[in-house]
């Protein structure tokens, strides 16, 4: 009975903050920034955490925009994670805004379950999901040492319990070459640009033979100045990702080979890059997220467990997933057609569609809250599945 009561309780008080919420969300959809760049939406962050009595450390793993506002001052620490960086010329096309809103939503209104059952309610601000990886530098600068279990909700276009995500890695590549007259004196020059798309017909073939799903694609950054120039110089970015991180490996050494094997063919010089972070797969704990899925379903909502059809990409989340034992589960905000990381989709999460996954997201969060600080017995069993994982 005073579970029930407390869940009813913290569902009230996101419906509570449902007009404050919604603005936030919104505001930082209105005003989408870059990763590590997200100055206007951590500031709006911060300030409701601190009006609804949060402790807020500011710059922490030394990011100017990744923040902790914790509640609370004992064990056990859960924390929700926010994201907030939007998409180049897109926006928010991943609907991070839902995603930060959502999490300080639940913040607060966990704040009733600390306030009953002890615990700490830690709110993380990580910025630069897309491409930079904040929360690999958050788990290096061992912010999350201290946390106890993760959560947080990506909108999508299906309620799903669990995410797969792929192991990922950057490849930033150069070919220099020799510049000469295209039409007058060709035969004096190194065509930069020819070793460039000589690489990605390589690629092409070497997709083939690779692992179903594996992941190769990039985009050509610079391929020359002028058409009657030879191009002395190309260059373009890669992501490799793969199922786990062993695969992720061998596929960079067949990658790299196809960037090897256009410099010889073409005479031009290779010069490449890897990241410095790699994207961990996801690592999702079944016991947290099925209490997750037991709260969403509550709310009116189909949520499936696991779809291995359903395709996601790769997140920084999966790097933490490593450590403490996380969930990264969907809410749908648009229908199955409606593709992520699209202006369509950017539309959605600022619909009442939008709206509506944020609050069921932020509710559920509050809910499973709720389950872990009264039920002992359902921490130790989510802290055992994660420690046989790492057995």
């Amino acid at each position: 009975m005073e579970i029930k009561r407390l869940k009813a309780e913290v569902r009230n008080k996101v419906e509570a903050q449902c007009r404050e919420v919604t603005q936030l969300s919104l505001k930082i959809h209105d005003n989408p920034e870059l990763g590590f760049q997200e100055e206007k939406a951590s500031s709006w962050l911060i300030n409701y955490l601190e009006d609804n009595g949060f402790r807020v450390q500011k710059c922490v793993a030394g990011l100017a925009t990744a923040f902790q506002a914790t509640y609370g001052q004992e064990k056990p620490r859960i924390a929700l994670l926010a994201e907030y960086d939007a998409l180049p010329k897109i926006g928010h096309g991943c609907g991070h805004n839902i995603i930060a809103a959502s999490a300080v939503g639940a913040g607060v209104a966990s704040k009733l379950a600390i306030d009953s059952l002890g615990g700490s309610v830690v709110v993380l601000g990580t910025p630069g999901e897309e491409v930079l990886g904040g929360k690999i530098d958050m788990v290096k600068a061992g912010i999350f040492e201290e946390i106890d279990v993760a959560m947080m909700v990506h909108p999508n276009t299906r309620n799903l319990a669990t995410s797969q995500t792929l192991a990922c890695i950057s490849l930033d590549v150069e070919f220099f070459g020799k510049s000469a007259h295209a039409a007058a004196q060709p035969y004096k020059g190194i065509n930069a640009l020819e070793a460039l798309i000589l690489a990605f017909n390589s690629i092409n073939s070497l997709r083939q033979h690779i692992k179903g799903e594996a992941r190769i694609h990039g985009i050509i950054t610079d391929g020359g100045e002028a058409p009657n120039v030879v191009p002395a110089h190309s260059a373009a970015k890669f992501l490799i990702r793969a199922p786990d991180n062993a695969y992720l490996n061998e596929l960079k050494e067949k990658v790299l080979n196809c960037f090897k094997g256009a410099s010889l063919a073409s005479g031009a010089r290779l010069e490449y890059s890897w990241g410095e972070k790699t994207y961990a797969p996801m690592r999702n704990n079944i016991t947290l997220a099925r209490l997750f899925r037991q709260n969403l379903e509550s709310l009116g909502r189909h949520v499936d467990f696991f779809d291995p059809s359903f395709g996601f990409g790769s997140t920084d989340m999966g790097n933490v997933s490593q450590v403490v034992p996380s969930i990264h589960p969907m809410v749908a905000i648009a229908s199955p057609e409606v593709l992520v990381h699209t202006l369509e989709f950017a539309s959605a999460a600022a619909s009442e569609a939008g709206n509506k996954g944020l609050l069921d997201a932020a509710k559920a969060m509050a809910m499973t809250v709720v389950d872990i600080l009264s039920q002992p017995e359902m921490l130790d069993k989510i802290k055992q599945e994660f420690r046989s994982g790492h057995d």
